[in-house]
């Protein structure tokens, strides 16, 4: 039981994070596909998807190298810092302090810029690097994800099965739609992954300074617990002061 709660937690973190930043890379590469033809827009990805391969591929490997305590001390504390942007995000967004981010927008957004580069001689070249930053921008934040939450207790195959899962199901969807996913709830996902990336953090920050947790693995839920109780008492709070934002959680 012990070994499974790190399991389910690492494929769920990876999955629910992977899943909204191939989100975002999709509207892009959706408004260059149905603006500009998918030939630009596959042909941008795939370059994409090559290089994150190629990183991976360099770098990957050096993690075998670093010993293993200092290994959960640095990607502990860095997914501290990740977690805790995603968490301060989603709870201003939450609270209607900075804007909720609109798929539909983006697209429009992206849409537009595409149509007034339609007459330049350069613009399936200017397609397909709209669509290459995007994957790759956004696959970057993904390969990070993977490498942390998997890398300090060896479970990077599931990490990344929960990174590829959130790809199938997000290109399944939008291309069956052929519209941008703008119905997810992003920011209650982004809500549950800063909570997750944080927690995993906190515990392997303090595996690498020698604690020893109650519970063992156990102990990553009881984190998350007292991570997402004081999390909503900020958010309540915040919306005693800021009444006209109430519910904002919802995306």
């Amino acid at each position: 039981m012990a070994g499974f709660a790190p399991m389910v937690s690492t494929i769920s973190a990876a999955f629910l994070a992977s899943f909204v930043e191939v989100v975002e890379a999709f509207t892009i590469v959706l408004a260059v596909g149905l603006t500009r033809g998918w030939g630009p827009a596959f042909t941008g990805s795939a370059l994409a998807l090559a290089v994150l391969a190629a990183l991976v591929l360099a770098f990957g490997p050096l993690l075998a190298l670093v010993p293993i305590t200092t290994l959960q001390f640095v990607v502990g504390v860095l997914l501290i810092l990740f977690g805790m942007r995603w968490l301060r995000k989603a709870i201003l967004r939450g609270v209607g302090v900075i804007a909720l981010h609109d798929e539909e927008a983006a697209f429009s957004k992206e849409t537009a810029l595409l149509r007034q580069q339609a007459d330049d001689r350069r613009a399936n070249y200017l397609a397909g690097l709209a669509a290459f930053k995007a994957v790759l921008l956004e696959g970057i934040e993904v390969v990070f994800i993977v490498i942390a939450v998997g890398a300090a207790h060896g479970q990077t195959l599931y990490a990344s099965l929960g990174a590829l899962a959130a790809l199938v199901l997000v290109l399944l969807i939008g291309l069956a739609a052929h519209r941008p996913l703008a119905r997810v709830p992003e920011n209650t996902l982004k809500f549950v992954v800063g909570l997750m990336l944080t927690s995993f953090g906190i515990f392997w920050t303090g595996e690498g300074i020698g604690a020893d947790w109650p519970g063992a693995d156990l102990a990553l839920l009881v984190i998350f617990a007292i991570l997402a109780l004081a999390s909503w008492a900020i958010v309540h709070w915040l919306r005693r002061t800021y009444p006209a934002s109430a519910g904002g959680l919802a995306r």
